[in-house]
């Protein structure tokens, strides 16, 4: 499932390409038709993320709701768009650019108090202007639920998924299984920083990069990351491989229904 950096980087796309001009929006396969004929032709005014939710603002009060789930994704081309191939949900087009998308979990057209309501059970993201992680901190302190999985509870950070978690954690040295009352301030306050930073950093590159410079292949002489997620990390999908700071084997569980990473030896109790 994409991380929030992707979604607040569709959102950039989206108002780059869109915004302040009439969008003819159809749905190709026909599931968002009725949604598509109410929004066709009208100006888009925004493009907006929290978590990884990504809002379409359009006039009268009417705002596009996307979540891509494990299997949505956009694509973007250039005008005009060519005919329809596959199961495109929803296709918006102006003069210059067009974007499909296929396969989400959610496509809808919500109000803006529906779009409130969804704000509302969403926690802080570390990527929206203004964001405070006061309101995650007091969840955080009450709970024995571990850190790993207080971090993918979209109710506590939006955003953050499988990469950061573990990733996060990692660059800190706190270990994945500690219960969030266990959790110091300062080490609460370290989490939301560095989660501001990569975070950042993914959206504008487009993919993740964890690793500090001392330990890129550059740096290590050892050779690039290749797999489909890109990007240069300390743990994620390195089970069984040496950490690349002390050496110790990476380990992996299912934790929060996810696969967990991290380092015994970084990242002590």
């Amino acid at each position: 499932m994409p991380e929030g950096h992707i979604i607040h980087r569709l959102a950039t796309e989206h108002a780059k390409g869109f915004a302040h001009r009439p969008v003819a929006v159809s749905s190709p396969q026909g599931r968002f038709a009725e949604g598509a004929r109410l929004i066709d032709g009208q100006v888009l005014t925004e493009a907006q993320a929290h978590g990884k939710h990504l809002f379409l603002g359009f006039s009268e009060d009417r705002w596009l709701h996307v979540h891509l789930g494990l299997y949505g994704e956009f694509t973007f081309g250039p005008a005009p768009a060519p005919a329809p191939v596959g199961l495109i949900r929803l296709r918006l087009e102006n003069d210059e650019l067009f974007s499909d998308l296929r396969g989400p979990n959610t496509c809808e057209l919500l109000t803006g108090a529906e779009k409130a309501a969804v704000h509302a059970r969403l926690g802080p993201d570390p990527l929206r202007p203004g964001a405070s992680s006061e309101d995650a901190w007091r969840y955080v302190t009450r709970s024995r639920t571990t850190i790993a999985a207080l971090l993918m509870d979209q109710k506590v950070l939006a955003g953050v998924g499988n990469v950061y978690r573990a990733e996060v954690l990692f660059r800190l040295g706190i270990d994945p299984h500690r219960a969030g009352k266990d959790l110091a301030r300062e080490e609460w306050d370290a989490i939301w920083a560095d989660l501001v930073v990569l975070m950042a950093d993914g959206a504008l590159a487009g993919r993740i990069d964890t690793v500090r410079p001392e330990h890129t292949p550059e740096a290590m002489g050892r050779p690039p990351r290749v797999d489909d997620h890109g990007g240069e990390v300390y743990v994620y999908r390195r089970a069984g491989m040496p950490c690349l700071v002390c050496g110790t084997e990476v380990r992996t569980e299912a934790h929060a229904a996810r696969n967990l990473f991290w380092c015994p030896s970084c990242q002590r109790s």
